[in-house]
């Protein structure tokens, strides 16, 4: 499912104006990261695509659908949205009590609401903790169930807001599995990271933010090598390429296989 954002401007009631004339075009099984400093634009971008705020001008389409004449009950059946802070959308008693809310408010049979959560749990590991509170885990295993109340959705779009914060290494390589996996299905997952080397790692394609308009747009591999425009937005380059740099390496390297193969052959 296509996504088209076209002149988006946006501009919060007091007057800040956040979103500057963006325009992006998002391919259906897309795996695109959004970087840039805090107060860049990008969580006020993509709470665009769900509807959870409006354009001040330009358009937002998701599919064939216009968001301006959508709710954000009809998005969440395309857009599935895992917010930073795990504790800002748990509230049910158990984990596959939270992992069942969200198939079961979007109207799916009984039979196929079981398959999505136990594919859910199962992808994210939590199968022996489906009987717990969520609150009684640790905000690692926590942000582990926000991701499975969005997988067990079965959304085509999947939006990650730092999907990395607080996670230790396990976390975070479950995390990437769980990113190929739903690539893998032909799924568009997008996520706002500050963590480079997971998005280069795992993502293909870089957005980079500042001051409300996008400066940097293109596949990783072109958008890391842009070393000076990325510290004009308070964007490193992967350890792995600025390692790679000081090794005086000739080719742009951002993936540890990619360092080692270039390695083996110098």
């Amino acid at each position: 499912m296509n996504i088209e954002i076209k002149e988006l401007v946006f501009a919060y009631p007091n007057g800040v104006l956040a979103l500057e004339g963006v325009t992006v075009g998002i391919p259906t099984g897309s795996l695109v990261a959004i970087v840039g400093q805090n107060g860049a634009g990008k969580t006020t971008l993509v709470k665009h695509l769900n509807g959870l705020l409006r354009p001040t001008s330009g358009l937002v389409q998701i599919g064939d659908w216009d968001t301006r004449q959508r709710s954000v009950a009809e998005l969440a059946n395309r857009i599935g949205f895992i917010f930073q802070n795990p504790d800002d959308q748990l509230f049910c008693r158990t984990v596959k009590e939270e992992v069942q809310f969200g198939p079961r408010s979007l109207g799916f049979e009984n039979d196929r609401i079981e398959t999505l959560v136990e594919a859910a749990l199962e992808l994210t590991e939590l199968h022996e903790k489906a009987s717990q509170n969520p609150y009684d885990l640790s905000p690692a295993w926590r942000k582990m169930v926000a991701l499975a109340s969005i997988l067990a959705m079965d959304t085509p779009i999947v939006v990650m807001d730092e999907p990395t914060t607080g996670q230790d290494a396990v976390s975070i390589e479950r995390i990437s599995r769980i990113v190929q996996s739903l690539h893998g299905s032909g799924k568009t997952v997008i996520a706002i990271t500050h963590d480079i080397d997971f998005c280069a790692e795992n993502f293909e394609r870089m957005i980079v933010m500042r001051q409300g308009m996008v400066v940097l747009d293109g596949p990783i591999q072109e958008v890391v090598a842009e070393r000076e425009m990325l510290a004009s937005t308070y964007v490193e380059q992967p350890q792995i390429t600025r390692l790679a740099k000081r090794l005086g390496f000739s080719t742009i390297v951002y993936k540890p296989d990619d360092f080692i193969r270039v390695l083996h052959d110098s």
